[in-house]
């Protein structure tokens, strides 16, 4: 379970203002976060069945408890944790990075540290790499996109102005109108779309950019395909787990 970290956001380089509105929704998140792991409750339950079910070779269960649990999540504001976000906030401020693809948007939060990084460190970049320093979010749920609007606009132009907000399945609004190059890509997003999602973008990366995927230790299984990939390319990849809640995968496209 997430804890909220004491004075994080005195790292993160923002108008009070804004520095006050991820604390916020941090806060929110692990409530409801808090809510959905009580025990006894529909998710655990989930989670054990699904547990159960796997270790039996049960496929057809299996299949049909992943579309319950993914029911159930499909309009829950889980964010990234706030430990993974400044670490985000902060390697992309290192690496300065102004081409960033965020697959897995939700409502908008993991956002604000990308588009504050990214607006960060245009303001230090040439007059060319400036016009082109963007966000790429991407989200299908109609209520996720309209609450991350709204927290994008209650940020202002910290943020704002950043983000290019691609709305519906990402497989057809990644397809086109991508950057010459990526310098960073964030997965944060249902585990089958993680494969599909890199493979869209793999021409684009430039050598030397950084993949972060959350939750790699929890949903194990439902990476393993992405995992795959990594490792039929590993002359392509290097990758390494981080101890953060759930796994957070550091990977670094170097081909």
């Amino acid at each position: 379970m997430a804890t909220a970290l004491a004075n994080a956001s005195a790292t993160l380089d923002a108008s009070e203002r804004v520095k006050a509105l991820p604390l916020r929704l941090h806060t929110n998140s692990l409530a409801q976060e808090e809510e959905l792991n009580k025990p006894g409750g529909k998710l655990t339950e989930l989670k054990a069945a699904l547990r159960r079910h796997t270790e039996a070779g049960d496929a057809a269960a299996v299949v049909d408890l992943q579309r319950q649990f993914d029911d159930l999540m499909r309009d829950k504001m889980i964010a990234l944790e706030e430990d993974k976000a400044l670490f985000v906030y902060h390697l992309c401020r290192t690496l300065s990075a102004t081409r960033i693809v965020e697959a897995g948007t939700s409502f908008g939060l993991s956002t604000i540290y990308l588009a504050l990084a990214v607006g960060q460190n245009a303001a230090k970049s040439e007059p060319g790499k400036r016009e082109s320093a963007k966000v790429i979010a991407t989200e299908y749920e109609p209520s996720k996109i309209a609450l991350a609007r709204q927290h994008w606009r209650e940020a202002g132009d910290e943020v704002e102005p950043w983000i290019d907000l691609r709305e519906g399945d990402l497989r057809q609004t990644l397809a086109s109108d991508l950057p010459e190059e990526i310098d960073f890509v964030l997965f944060d997003i249902w585990t089958p779309m993680a494969l599909p999602t890199l493979r869209l973008l793999e021409s684009k990366l430039k050598r030397g950019a950084v993949i972060v995927v959350d939750n790699v230790t929890s949903s194990a299984d439902g990476y393993h395909d992405f995992h795959e990939h990594i490792k039929t390319h590993r002359s392509a990849y290097r990758s390494l787990v981080l101890p953060y809640s759930g796994g957070l995968e550091f990977i670094v496209y170097d081909a």
